[in-house]
């Protein structure tokens, strides 16, 4: 099946000659593209702030097109804006002009939609960034990717009755070590139930147990604000968020493929494959058009 690429600064879209299935496939926090303006800035080098990146998950994702799916993925990475944030949580830690007010939990810890930190709590910058330079990022950057991932989700729910978003991350192993001797490997997210149907989600679990990887849900990852915003099954678009372990395919400190990585990318290829095939269903429950 042909495929086409859309390409911009902020994204890369791979869409099929048809799309044949309701499922769509995301990866926000892949983006490994760092602004040079970022580089000369920060006080880490780039080593250290790649370690809150999805690193390689939208590779997982190249096979979506030959299965009839839209894959949407992010260029730019999750340390300029982070595009599983609400474009209102802005830190006021790091964000000049900003009122005292109440702020989330993700904000206070420094993950707004303009990160303050990555992974171990360590700072990006050595001060604040002024507001006009927060606006500019979210408007260049946040409101473009999903301004495209919005109008993706109505074309497909237009076409099929129903638009399945599977938006793919990567946890650090660590962050699963303490849950008992075989701790998950994949962590389903559905805002415990309000994001996807249950069938739905059922069905992305057993594909992914029967390629013999351990499957949680909703801990320690429910969902973020992707899953939140765009999740509404009674109207036809479900969303889940998917959490792999990143000791499964790379070399965490190094941030580099492990030996296993083939192979595993292999394995994601038969994931996402399964997951396509749901959204195949013609049933009269989903509101199919498949009859195209």
């Amino acid at each position: 099946m042909a495929v086409q690429l859309c390409e911009t600064e902020v994204y890369r879209l791979w869409t099929p000659e048809r799309m044949t299935t309701a499922v769509i496939f995301a990866s926000p926090h892949s983006g490994r593209d760092y602004p040079p303006e970022m580089l000369a800035r920060s006080v880490l080098d780039l080593q250290r702030l790649r370690s809150s990146e999805d690193a390689f998950v939208d590779r997982f994702l190249e096979g979506a097109p030959r299965e009839g799916a839209a894959a949407l993925s992010a260029r730019l990475p999750r340390a300029w804006v982070d595009l599983n944030r609400d474009e209102t949580e802005l830190d006021p830690a790091l964000i000049e002009g900003l009122g005292r007010g109440a702020a989330g939990p993700r904000v206070q810890a420094g993950l707004g939609v303009i990160p303050r930190v990555v992974s171990a709590n360590r700072a990006i910058y050595s001060g604040k960034l002024t507001r006009d330079e927060a606006e500019r990022r979210i408007a260049t950057v946040w409101r473009p990717y999903h301004a495209t991932l919005a109008a993706l989700l109505r074309e497909v729910r237009a076409r099929f009755g129903r638009a399945i978003l599977i938006d793919m991350h990567s946890m650090p192993s660590e962050a699963v070590s303490g849950a008992g001797p075989r701790p998950a490997e994949v962590v389903l997210g559905d805002r415990y139930g309000a994001a996807a149907r249950p069938d739905t989600v059922a069905a992305v679990e057993t594909i992914f147990a029967r390629l013999g990887l351990r499957v949680a849900r909703n801990a320690p990852f429910a969902g973020a604000y992707v899953t939140q915003h765009y999740g509404r099954p009674a109207s036809g678009y479900e969303v889940i968020q998917v959490e792999i372990s990143r000791g499964l395919y790379m070399d965490e400190a190094a941030i580099r493929p492990s030996a296993g990585y083939e192979d595993f990318r292999a394995l994601m290829a038969r994931a996402v494959a399964g997951i396509a095939a749901i959204g195949r269903e013609s049933t009269t429950a989903h509101g199919s058009l498949a009859a195209e």
